[in-house]
């Protein structure tokens, strides 16, 4: 049996699904591919009838056949991609999987089930990708993905920059920081949208921080606003930001 759970397992790699974007394609439930795979049961006959269609491999090859022991397999082409550049690859968190990585973010196997790509242009360090949703952060428009690097604590944070906050009560949301000269025990968390007002987090609420490096948005996506929109909009923001040097102040 362990020889077709290796197979179920390495196919669904190759294609980088997640176990539930799998689990889905062969209509069961995440929890029994996840049995398939760590060899608890013994996949049904219809399970491995579709499997052999959908890769073109035959049932006797899935059984018998370790589809991941040759030395060009993809597993094996990925390892020494990660070993030839191990930190570029960026986990992709999108909104329908943003309730799970509250519960996953620190577990090494949830993060490994994420899918991954690369952009060109960032060099090594940690990186994870979040999909946004709302018009808090117009002209950023909802669906769009924001590429990220860690950052580690208060220190670390750049005053007035963008960052991707992951809290305990707030969830994953894309914010500008606002830091307070006078704590370092809370955070407020602004919108570039001035209809939104801003608010503060404490740190003891903040699971992860995640500074912007870039925005990925599908063509045509970009929202589009007159320029009386945006006037309005700056007016706000400047009413905003003396509000906040006030609230600093006193």
């Amino acid at each position: 049996m362990s020889v077709v759970c290796q197979n179920l397992k390495y196919l669904r790699k190759q294609k980088a699904w997640t176990q539930q974007e799998f689990a889905d394609k062969l209509g069961i439930k995440r929890s029994l591919l996840g049995a398939y795979e760590e060899e608890r049961a013994e996949p049904r006959t219809e399970v491995l009838e579709q499997v052999s269609d959908m890769f073109r491999v035959s049932i006797d090859d899935l059984l018998r056949r370790d589809l991941g022991s040759q030395k060009d397999n993809f597993l094996e082409k990925r390892r020494q991609q990660k070993l030839g550049n191990p930190r570029q690859a960026i986990q992709f968190v999108p909104v329908k999987a943003a309730a799970g990585y509250l519960a996953g973010y620190n577990d090494d196997e949830f993060i490994e089930e994420l899918n991954t790509f690369t952009l060109p242009m960032l060099g090594a360090g940690d990186y994870r990708a979040f999909e946004i949703a709302g018009d808090s952060m117009l002209p950023v428009t909802s669906g769009s993905v924001i590429v990220c690097h860690k950052v580690e604590g208060w220190e670390e944070i750049k005053n007035n920059e963008t960052y991707v906050v992951v809290t305990s009560r707030e969830g994953i949301v894309f914010k500008r920081i606002i830091k307070s000269n006078r704590t370092k025990a809370r955070i407020t968390l602004a919108s570039d949208n001035p209809q939104f007002e801003p608010y503060a987090v404490e740190m003891e609420e903040v699971l992860e921080l995640w500074q912007s490096d870039a925005v990925i948005s599908k063509a045509g996506q970009q929202s589009r606003m007159s320029v009386n929109h945006l006037a309005d909009m700056v007016s706000h923001l400047q009413d905003q930001v003396s509000l906040l040097k006030k609230k600093l102040k006193d």
